[in-house]
């Protein structure tokens, strides 16, 4: 029977809206803690601040690099990604170049995702190479699939929840098929129920970026012990 807890694993508690407040940020973190999130996923000015909160807690430091365009130059993306870990992250959500996959410029576009991966690798972090699917056709999703498990990502993501559409699980059940066992699916975007996270979950993600995490978790503790929760 699926648990609560199970439901809890899969998110990554959102806190990138660019307007929330340092006292939002301290909140969303006690809201990772009450329900025990995989990760909370904060923006890179706030990683000090989220790293005194979460430690000692088992919840995964998480950041975004070349937030939210995927444009900055590779070194940029490279500088943010080591500041970030040598604060204490451990999960970099980093942003493809998808101008550069749209140019059909691949060669830029796996080069610059190896170059974060063995920067994360070599520290201990994973990485999570998000395409922003709402700009690209399924074929151009199939070639970014197999650019980040050429180049070792942990994992690639559907969207940066600031594009013009976010996660469907059509993309996620794509994704999942043209990826191996070592590379897992986070989806992003506009999941903002548990229906809607079980959804995804059924489609192949493994994670779920989430900034409705408290709504989410209500329901599947509700349902837990009335026991309707199920896949």
């Amino acid at each position: 029977m699926l648990k609560a807890k199970d439901i809890a694993a899969m998110i990554d508690h959102s806190l990138l809206r660019p307007n929330m407040t340092v006292e939002e940020i301290k909140a969303g973190c006690e809201v990772a803690k009450r329900y025990q999130t995989a990760s909370v996923c904060v923006r890179p000015a706030d990683v000090s601040l989220a790293a005194e909160l979460l430690k000692g807690t088992g919840i995964a430091l998480s950041t975004v690099i070349g937030f939210p365009h995927g444009t900055q130059t590779t070194s940029i993306k490279l500088t943010e990604a080591l500041e970030a870990m040598e604060a204490g992250v451990v999960e970099l959500d980093m942003v493809m170049n998808y101008s550069r996959l749209l140019s059909g410029d691949f060669d830029y576009v796996a080069q610059e995702i190896k170059a974060i991966t063995n920067a994360a690798h070599s520290r201990g972090a994973i990485v999570k190479v998000i395409f922003e699917n709402c700009y690209l056709t399924d074929e151009l999703k199939i070639k970014a699939c197999q650019l980040c498990e050429a180049a070792e990502a942990d994992f690639v993501k559907t969207s940066t929840g600031f594009g013009t559409g976010g996660a469907t699980a059509a993309d996620v059940r794509l994704m999942r098929e043209n990826t191996g066992p070592k590379v897992q699916v986070k989806a992003a975007g506009g999941i903002r129920t548990l229906d809607a996270l079980l959804e995804m979950r059924r489609a192949g993600a493994a994670r779920i970026g989430a900034s409705a995490t408290q709504a989410i978790m209500e329901d599947a503790l509700a349902r837990e012990a009335a026991g309707t929760l199920k896949e």
